[in-house]
């Protein structure tokens, strides 16, 4: 849906100096898209993934002073734009959960199809891996993690399951877990959603990463950064961060008057105005081209006001 978000960007980023924040670089496909499409546009981008800052630092080399890279991760985008000296943006773009270069390295973890060690640290150099919340959580905190960020029905024969064979011998390598989790299931939970081993994964994946409450505070921020006129693309790819998203932008593009005033102020007045109805998903022909897209969710807004008060 690359096309579809810079189209969407597109209206707030044609004057000479508009700067677009990519707060999810990756390997760089569409911040190179962005510096391409809008040739008097600076670029900040963000990644907590070094190995990501450093691949897609040389795609984006030919571009020069005009993409700034930093290494954050993306609630912490108003302290990045603060020490650019950057009061407002005209856009930004996210593109949620994991990237190809994480899904295709085996040793991240990050992929339940192949044996990797348990690690699933979207930034290697902090913080504790999936190998770890495996090995030492209590296992209601598990049962918790798989029912919330995972939506998993099951959670708690698969955690039953965990306990019982951490005991034995705590787990290391994804193989082990995508195999006790195929035995723990019942046949008919089995055969619906795709590889049973996929919603503890992501739920996993989501504890380590710290990613739904990283979300929560990385979405309003990014609102506020915007400057009037600016405009906000935002790509999930489940239904927790879409959720969530969803609930930001539409409380920006909500009237929060008081029932009954005969004149609305217009500290009440909305924010935002949405860019899209509901969420728009990718065409047959984006998914066949790239399977990964099939889940994808894309929803924009548009900066009308400025805060009052």
């Amino acid at each position: 849906m690359l096309q579809r978000c810079l189209d969407l960007l597109a209206p707030a980023l044609q004057e000479p100096g508009a700067v677009v924040v990519d707060c999810t670089l990756g390997l760089g496909g569409h911040s190179e898209a962005l510096l391409a499409r809008f040739p008097e546009a600076r670029l900040v981008a963000l990644d907590r993934d070094k190995e990501a800052l450093r691949l897609s630092g040389e795609r984006l080399a030919p571009y020069g002073e005009r993409a700034t890279l930093v290494h954050a991760v993306y609630d912490e985008l108003p302290e990045v734009l603060d020490r650019l000296g950057l009061p407002h943006v005209q856009g930004v773009l996210f593109d949620l959960g994991v990237s190809s270069m994480q899904l295709d390295e085996a040793d991240r973890g990050f992929a339940y199809a192949q044996d990797a060690p348990l690690d699933m640290r979207m930034d290697q150099t902090t913080g504790i891996s999936a190998a770890e919340v495996l090995n030492t959580y209590a296992p209601g905190e598990l049962v918790r993690i798989l029912r919330a960020y995972g939506e998993e029905k099951q959670a708690k024969r698969i955690v039953s399951a965990v306990v019982r064979e951490r005991a034995k011998e705590p787990f290391s390598h994804s193989a082990r877990l995508v195999e006790l989790i195929r035995d723990a299931l019942p046949q008919a939970a089995k055969r619906t959603g795709g590889n049973p081993a996929k919603r503890t994964f992501q739920a996993l994946r989501i504890e380590v990463n710290g990613e739904l409450s990283v979300l929560e505070r990385a979405i309003p921020a990014a609102v506020g950064a915007l400057a009037v006129g600016g405009r906000i693309a935002v790509l999930s790819y489940q239904s927790l961060e879409d959720r969530l998203v969803k609930q930001v932008l539409a409380a920006g593009a909500a009237n929060t008057a008081p029932p009954g005033l005969p004149v609305v102020p217009e500290r009440y007045a909305p924010r935002l105005k949405l860019l899209t109805r509901g969420a728009e998903l990718p065409t047959e022909e984006e998914i066949a081209e790239n399977r990964r897209a099939a889940p994808a969710r894309l929803r924009g807004a548009q900066r009308i006001r400025e805060s009052i008060g």
